[in-house]
């Protein structure tokens, strides 16, 4: 049984996640960001960076709003490389979300993932078919942001997406299933002795916990995609 006080921590943290996604979400639509994409960006990066999200985003995300005075102070390399990094994180966020509530409501397709005949545990199975969502999204993402700023055609452009975002968002979801591993057969299939559901709070909880470790996972690689030019910084 999962103990009350961490059902009430789950839920307390999901619903600071909504607030600070609300927060983000009516100061973008007032101020929207001059790179439409990340008007939907730091709302969903809000969702799980709750208020250190939110921090950075009046720091640094309303410099790039469209309405932003031109003599802004420049950005460091850092931030832009962070910045990047939550570009990446928010496919991979709406990917896994949409692969989440798809598998649960059509069990099925996890065995077009090789489950159960080629993976003895159905959570590996969840991670391809998660992994091809969030690809999915994150080279959407990188589309709409590449193919404006380089003027590319919609096929170069669709390239140099793939490109960008192969490695940045296999970091960041190396770091998600890694954590989700952790809390799948430790945290409650050890310590808890309860299986982790999607319908369950504290799953998203410990979503909003992987997310971040995908974050730290994915910041390095992204770093060196901006330096090498294989991406463009933020």
């Amino acid at each position: 049984m999962v103990p009350h006080w961490l059902h009430w921590l789950a839920l307390a943290s999901l619903g600071l996640g909504l607030v600070c996604l609300l927060i983000v979400a009516v100061d973008v639509a007032r101020h929207p960001q001059r790179m439409w994409i990340m008007s939907v960006v730091w709302p969903v990066v809000a969702s799980f960076g709750t208020v250190l999200a939110v921090l950075a985003y009046f720091r640094w995300g309303r410099r790039t709003a469209a309405d932003a005075p031109d003599d802004a102070p420049s950005t460091p390399f850092s931030v832009k490389v962070g910045t990047g990094t939550t570009h990446c994180g928010a496919g991979c966020t709406l990917g896994d979300i949409c692969a989440e509530w798809l598998i649960f409501a059509v069990p099925g397709v996890l065995a077009l993932a090789g489950w159960p005949g080629f993976f003895s545990e159905r959570i590996f199975a969840v991670w391809v078919v998660a992994y091809v969502f969030a690809f999915a999204f994150g080279v959407a993402f990188q589309y709409f942001t590449i193919k404006p700023m380089r003027d590319l055609s919609p096929g170069r452009g669709l390239l140099e997406a793939v490109k960008a975002d192969a490695a940045s968002l296999t970091a960041w979801q190396f770091g998600m299933y890694g954590f989700m591993a952790i809390a799948h057969f430790w945290i409650f299939g050890t310590l808890i002795g309860t299986p982790l559901e999607v319908t369950m709070p504290e799953f998203w909880f410990m979503m909003q916990i992987a997310m971040i470790a995908g974050f730290l996972t994915s910041y390095p690689v992204n770093g060196w995609l901006i330096r090498t030019g294989i991406k463009e910084a933020m």
